[in-house]
């Protein structure tokens, strides 16, 4: 009997050091998988707060009690009137009541079960109640934002500045990254180090040397500004590509070379196609750039109100709806809904990118 209770003890205590050891390998995963769905949560608090009040009523947003959520108040039908129903404590118990006339001390109600029971009287300041809601979405700020913001012009006017900015973009950078990757060019070090440092230099300090010279030759007031720079690369994504491009073999250039491929015919059917994840991301990158730049358009579009990109539009009408806090958020919500699909159709093409490209050994 001795001998199968100490068999029984330690079988249990195996167990339970396997279930420990189970826990100790899961514990790390556990706590870093709860850490990023807290900073997931962090991170989405605003943007989920902003479309939660847009397709609230605003009414809604100063009333007491009221729920979070996008809600409107249940009622019910009374002799032509509907009355806002409230859970109404009665001898211990909670009832839904419909508010007839409310006092500062007393209050009616009828009981919606029974309203032929006629009037039931109350004690105690109706306001404290809690009201009974129910979820339901209101269209009401989205209407009236869209009616009230040209967004049309603002969305034409903005896809049009980050799609002929992104062209220039890619082939600017894409050119000088193939040049400081592939050719042995002198003090090539020594300019790479050069480019790379004016990405720590902020624009805020070229904003007016640059704004005088091109007040200059007469392009402020213009899209000129936001465009042409574009096609002279950046640092960010020059240094983007170069990297990614460094890590293509030689092996393929040379070989096309022996085939009497020249740079260019190298660059177009060898190093791009293999470039793709990284083309990519720069696009992707630099489109929400542009899209979300609200600074630089400011500047140079001062007073054009038919030029300017949705950052600045929705900024400049977001003073006439202070007072309306569903309204505003309802006009960042449309703003953000466009960039938001593109990001995750694109995203889904990046994802195929890096699946489909890669080099054969």
């Amino acid at each position: 009997m001795e001998t199968q209770m100490a068999k029984q003890t330690s079988g249990i205590s195996q167990i339970w050091e396997k279930i420990q050891n189970r826990v100790r390998k899961l514990a790390p995963k556990i706590g870093m998988t709860l850490l990023g769905l807290f900073l997931l949560v962090v991170f989405i608090l605003p943007l989920g707060y902003m479309v939660n009040t847009a397709f609230k009523l605003d009414t809604q947003t100063t009333a007491q009690n009221a729920p979070i959520y996008p809600a409107s108040p249940v009622t019910f039908s009374y002799q032509g009137n509907d009355l806002p129903l409230y859970n109404v404590p009665i001898n211990g118990h909670i009832k839904r009541l419909a508010l007839l006339h409310g006092y500062r001390e007393d209050s009616q109600f009828i009981d919606p079960a029974n309203p032929g029971a006629g009037v039931i009287e109350w004690t105690g300041r109706w306001r404290t109640l809690t009201p009974v809601y129910r979820f339901s979405l209101s269209w009401d700020n989205i209407k009236g934002a869209w009616e009230q913001v040209n967004f049309i012009l603002l969305f034409r006017n903005t896809f049009f500045l980050a799609i002929v900015s992104t062209i220039g973009t890619l082939l600017s950078c894409i050119m000088v990254a193939y040049g400081f990757s592939r050719f042995p060019i002198p003090g090539k070090n020594i300019l790479f180090i050069i480019l790379i440092s004016t990405i720590v230099l902020p624009p805020q300090a070229t904003i007016i040397p640059l704004f005088i010279l091109f007040t200059k030759i007469h392009w402020t007031g213009t899209w000129l500004p936001l465009l042409v720079p574009a096609f002279f690369a950046n640092a960010y994504d020059v240094f983007l590509l170069r990297q990614y491009l460094m890590a293509v073999p030689k092996e393929l250039d040379e070989a096309a070379m022996i085939d009497g491929a020249g740079p260019i015919r190298i660059l177009v059917s060898v190093i791009i196609p293999q470039a793709v994840p990284a083309i990519t991301a720069v696009t992707l990158f630099h489109f929400f750039y542009v899209w979300n730049d609200y600074f630089t358009p400011l500047v140079y579009l001062v007073g054009k109100d038919n030029l300017f990109p949705i950052s600045v539009g929705i900024g400049s009408v977001f003073g006439t709806f202070t007072r309306t806090p569903g309204l505003s958020l309802a006009t960042a919500t449309i703003a953000v809904v466009l960039p938001a699909i593109i990001f995750f159709l694109a995203q889904r093409q990046f994802t195929q990118g890096i699946v489909m490209t890669g080099v054969e050994k």
